[in-house]
């Protein structure tokens, strides 16, 4: 796995044997479209630092931008080697704005830039993280299974009880105001991670890391149960 401590080197352009920075996806020199580089994390494609903090509008115009450059009917004429590089490179660009756009992906991917697997950062016991009820939330998670069981019976009997979907919708407002709170507190983090790499301060990131993946865990859960309150509620 790619860390935080992978260096990116130059390499030789293929047609004209100029310097091409690591992960540029073409040569300034010649404008010939270059292999994709081994390696290359998405904020690099980019030419973005690893903070998580970013500009969305900027980031929109520079995929719209190294997009028309790699657009297909660019390369109709080219060798075969440049047209299946140009494929490539435009599935990297694809995977790389994709993930860095959404917040909470470009939060996970750089954890595991970091070294953090996520997965196995959720799962000590042999069971995912996010299937286990955050301490604090017990009584509520409780309540939110019994009305959902019932909500489940009633479906089956072909009955409704008004007072039972209010309370379902009561509760759904509350976890989504849990996932505000989770994204309020994210962001705070993402000052703290971006504090941290802008003045150099390594020893201040494991903290932080640590902080996002716990934060991570717990806004997944309460998620997923806004995403069960609005299947009981839909069906």
């Amino acid at each position: 796995m790619q860390t935080a401590e992978t260096q990116s080197v130059n390499a030789a352009c293929w047609s004209c044997g100029s310097s091409v920075p690591a992960g540029k996806l073409w040569c300034e020199a010649c404008g010939k479209v270059q292999a994709p580089s081994e390696g290359i994390d998405y904020f690099t494609v980019f030419g973005l630092p690893r903070k998580l903090r970013i500009d969305a509008a900027a980031l929109e115009r520079t995929f719209y931008r190294l997009s028309r450059k790699l657009h297909p009917d660019l390369y109709a004429q080219a060798s075969p080697n440049e047209r299946q590089w140009s494929l490539d490179q435009t599935s990297l660009l694809n995977d790389a704005y994709r993930t860095l756009k959404d917040p909470i992906a470009r939060t996970e991917y750089l954890l595991r830039l970091e070294g953090v697997e996520i997965e196995a950062a959720r799962s000590d016991d042999g069971k995912p993280k996010d299937s286990r009820v955050p301490p604090d939330l017990l009584e509520e998670v409780f309540e939110l299974n019994m009305q959902l069981e019932e909500m489940r019976m009633n479906r089956k009997m072909g009955e409704d009880d008004p007072q039972l979907r209010a309370d379902l919708d009561k509760a759904k407002a509350q976890f989504e105001g849990q996932l505000a709170e989770s994204d309020s507190q994210l962001d705070k983090l993402w000052i703290e991670w971006d504090a941290a790499v802008d003045s150099g301060n390594d020893a201040a990131k494991p903290g932080t890391k640590d902080k996002m993946v716990a934060l991570l865990d717990r806004r997944r859960y309460v998620r997923n149960l806004v995403r069960d309150v609005n299947e009981a509620l839909e069906s």
